[in-house]
């Protein structure tokens, strides 16, 4: 739940038609819309698809990701038909073609593929954080871009087929969102940031380096200060390849020139940013833990609001009128607060202060009917792991149900992404994986995803599942 600070941070070959994230409160789970957000990304076109072999997944329930239930055949199979990378047809009877390949998954639920709002594919803290940033400053870009190749491929294997990558640098997420789009390496859909936005000082620039040896960053790295800055800082993220602004509108845990919930950015500022970026049809999620800072960020029209420790009923509540997504991040907090003696004094006083509000303030947003999100700030804690989040979500009070939508429905609606992704319906993309047993009854299931499908490509399978040569 505690972004890194900038200083922190330091396959086969297939088409697909590109997701469009535009600013938008898309239809579905946001209650009050956006105004000043633009609309969502079209549905796919299937003429725009790649021809591949028909496919029929075969499992003993189906979770779609708008309900509260599972769809099961009592002793028989639930079934879904892809063809060209789309589904077409799903239920407890279908008529497949002759031709189709029928993968029986048995045992198992199939979802939509899950979708995190909030990772950091660039980076992974490690448990160290003295080695992890000695290594950060040793490494070539090149070398961290192979890294995270890895860790893009440990997310998709996870189960999560789209993210949203919310900060990187040396525009790594770029050219890791480019090279799973055209096919080269294998890993999620990626919406990406390039650079998270923020004030000097804050939680987007670099820690306290004496100046002589670090160079001050600037508007194209993300800092900015006064409006007219601001502006030009989201325009040279667009320029470099941005689908979604990220700002921190509130100090962090992983930084050591800031308090935790100090805003960080004027009223101007954050207008500047969220009005730049929906004019050119980019969300913007805004790194917040402070209460003062989370209300000047809401009234600014941004579109999520990450981590929100100390938030407050009433701010809750204007995030409720205005359809504003809350993405609480329980892993990062988690996996921190079991290494919190490894980490520097500022940074465990920050930890501790925040992780202590964060379980209230997520109880106030779930009696509010906030809309949540999921999202785990991957990178902080090891890619792959991602899925715990949905049993620390039901654990602070989510129905399972509920934090699958989060993961599925729910995120595709924040991303823009509704026509495409988010549920398992005739004419979306075939993003579906698999857990053994049913999710709903257990969550951690979701921890032991066995089958991966991403637009039709199978990119992980269980070994010896059963199959057949003709569709039923």
């Amino acid at each position: 739940m505690f972004a890194m600070s900038a200083g922190t941070i330091g396959c086969a070959s297939h088409a697909e038609a590109a997701p469009v994230a535009h600013a938008t409160s898309a239809a579905g789970p946001r209650a009050a819309p956006n105004a000043r957000s633009v609309p969502p990304a079209a549905p796919i076109d299937p003429s725009s698809m790649p021809k591949q072999k028909p496919i029929v997944l075969r499992a003993a329930r189906l979770f779609d990701g708008k309900g509260n239930d599972v769809l099961e055949a009592q002793g028989g199979r639930v079934s879904v038909l892809v063809e060209n990378g789309l589904i077409t047809q799903l239920g407890k009877s279908i008529t497949a073609p002759a031709d189709a390949e029928v993968i029986d998954l048995g045992d198992s639920t199939l979802l939509p593929g899950f979708i995190d709002a909030h990772t950091h594919l660039a980076v992974e803290l490690g448990d160290d954080y003295y080695r992890y940033n000695q290594e950060r400053l040793l490494r070539s870009p090149a070398e961290n871009a192979l890294l995270a190749v890895g860790f893009a491929k440990k997310t998709l294997d996870a189960g999560f087929t789209t993210v949203r990558d919310v900060g990187s640098y040396h525009y790594i997420d770029v050219g890791l969102r480019n090279a799973i789009k055209a096919g080269v390496i294998q890993g999620p859909r990626m919406l990406v940031a390039v650079h998270a936005l923020g004030a000097t000082g804050g939680h987007a620039d670099e820690d306290p380096y004496p100046p002589e040896l670090i160079k001050e960053p600037g508007p194209a790295d993300g800092i900015c200060n006064g409006a007219d800055a601001c502006r030009m800082a989201v325009r040279e993220q667009v320029k470099y390849g941005a689908d979604v602004i990220k700002v921190m509108s509130s100090g962090g845990v992983l930084s050591l020139a800031d308090a935790v919930d100090a805003p960080q950015l004027t009223p101007d500022e954050l207008k500047a940013i969220v009005d730049e970026a929906h004019r050119l049809g980019k969300r913007v999620a805004t790194h917040c833990h402070g209460d003062t800072a989370a209300k000047a960020a809401i009234a600014a029209g941004v579109d999520s609001v990450e981590h929100g420790s100390f938030l407050k009923p009433d701010t809750l509540a204007m995030m409720k009128a205005n359809g504003t997504v809350l993405i609480p991040t329980f892993m990062a907090a988690d996996w921190l607060s079991k290494r919190i003696d490894k980490m520097p004094p500022p940074i465990q006083e920050k930890e501790r202060a925040a992780d202590a509000a964060h379980a209230q303030m997520f109880k106030d947003a779930l009696r509010a009917g906030v809309t949540i999100g999921f999202g785990t700030d991957a990178g902080v804690f090891p890619h792959g792991d991602n899925a715990h989040e949905f049993a620390l979500m039901t654990k602070a009070g989510m129905s399972p149900a509920a934090a699958l939508r989060a993961a599925t429905s729910t995120n595709a609606a924040l991303l823009g992404l509704s026509a495409q992704t988010g549920t398992l319906e005739k004419g979306k993309l075939a993003d579906v994986v698999a857990v053994p047993g049913n999710p709903l009854k257990d969550i951690t299931q979701t921890e032991h995803v066995t089958f991966v499908m991403r637009a039709g490509r199978i990119s992980k399978r269980p070994a010896g599942e059963g199959r057949a040569g003709s569709a039923p």
